[in-house]
């Protein structure tokens, strides 16, 4: 079976076509600037050369045309019909409470995310575009959605409730949800792979550490706490994110800078972070460049980055009651041994003894924990397409 995979931003969207069999990629790309000047595709189809073009694409419906387009060409595509895509996978950032798993699209489930659109203003109205795209273009075609929330639906109410008048979450459903779930899925099943056990029988903490990061707690093959909350925004300090802080510091500042309060979120969400801290990049390769020509601010940013994941693993231990495995995963956590090294220099109470040859890897799935290590530590890539993929398969099947 091939399935497209989508994951639509509101002026980007990213493929990704797989053999649900094989689960080899047999094409890839990238669509950027949709409805700005100067918009873009690139694609890669396995084998042959990536292509970039610059190409006007005034919507998300045009964005599609060029990504099947793309993939039926005669020279660099992969297809000779697109009656060969038998399915399509739609990343859906937010379900709410109503989606604990991946569900087969009909115009229920749009309405569903629809009314889920307050909650991920940025990301749930893109996603339904693409939806809406496909659907015009291949009707027939049927459809999955797979929900970042979906994966962290298992945690209990004492770790989702906040502490605030319990009729707000009556009324609006304020609760934490938490994100990046396919991700945390497909990781922390993956662990228990590598290391031969059952998942059902391991204590796992999953570090996902990119731009936007978070942390999961997955007791018996089930999350029962993440980093995140009613939105990406809660949790660890991320590219451009605050992450978690005083809620008070809010009226502080709008009061002291005279911002309103949607000013104050879009200095939290896009102008704070080691960006914010540093005031040098968002980039964790340019914060490592400088600290090492002894930046004091590069190396204050990365030193509380790191105190702060490592604070999380300790909760999380403690949430567990134990751990069995940590795996860190993502951009930053799959790419950065320096990283890597000193969150673990916080967790010696653990025995947890890592390898420097091994941690020295980029980008591989490795065991960078000694072998008489208290807690197997491990990088294990993430691989979202393919969760999607297979979920996506499993609901058409």
């Amino acid at each position: 079976m091939k399935v497209l995979v989508i994951n639509c931003g509101s002026s980007s969207l990213k493929y990704q076509l797989i053999d649900s069999e094989s689960e080899e990629v047999l094409a890839k790309g990238l669509c950027e600037r949709i409805g700005i000047s100067g918009s873009m595709i690139s694609h890669q189809s396995t084998g042959k050369d990536k292509i970039t073009k610059e190409i006007d694409m005034p919507d998300h419906v045009v964005a599609v045309q060029l990504v099947l387009d793309s993939l039926t060409d005669k020279e660099y595509g992969v297809l000779q019909d697109l009656k060969e895509i038998d399915a399509v996978g739609h990343r859906i950032v937010h379900g709410g409470e109503r989606f604990s798993e991946a569900t087969l699209i009909d115009d229920d489930v749009i309405k569903a995310i629809e009314e889920c659109n307050d909650l991920a203003p940025l990301h749930n109205p893109a996603n339904l575009t693409g939806i809406r795209s496909i659907r015009q273009i291949m009707p027939e075609v049927p459809m999955a959605a797979v929900f970042d929330t979906a994966f962290h639906q298992t945690m209990p109410k004492k770790a989702y409730l906040y502490g605030i008048p319990y009729e707000y979450y009556e009324k609006y459903k304020v609760r934490r949800y938490g994100f990046h779930g396919t991700s945390h899925s497909y990781v922390s099943k993956r662990t228990a792979e590598i290391l031969g056990k059952d998942y059902k029988d391991l204590k796992i903490i999953v570090c996902h550490l990119g731009n936007g990061a978070s942390i999961s707690a997955v007791k018996n093959g089930k999350c029962v706490d993440t980093s995140m909350g009613l939105t990406p925004l809660e949790g660890l300090i991320m590219g451009t994110r605050s992450g978690d802080l005083d809620p008070a510091i809010l009226n502080f500042l709008c009061q002291k800078e005279d911002m309103t309060i949607g000013e104050m979120l879009n200095v939290l969400n896009k102008k704070s972070g080691v960006l914010g801290l540093s005031g040098i990049s968002s980039d964790f390769r340019d914060l490592g460049s400088e600290a090492s020509k002894g930046n004091e601010r590069a190396i204050t940013t990365l030193e509380a980055y790191y105190y702060r994941v490592a604070k999380y693993i300790g909760a999380y231990t403690a949430a567990l009651n134990g751990v069995d495995a940590i795996a860190f995963t993502a951009g930053v956590g799959e790419n950065n041994a320096d990283g890597r090294k000193a969150v673990c220099e916080y967790l010696g109470y653990l025995g947890i003894e890592i390898d420097p040859d091994k941690n020295s890897i980029r980008g591989e799935e490795t065991v960078i924990s000694t072998p008489s290590s208290g807690v197997k530590v491990l990088v294990v890539p993430t691989n979202e397409e393919l969760a999607i993929a297979r979920e996506t398969a499993a609901l058409v099947k």
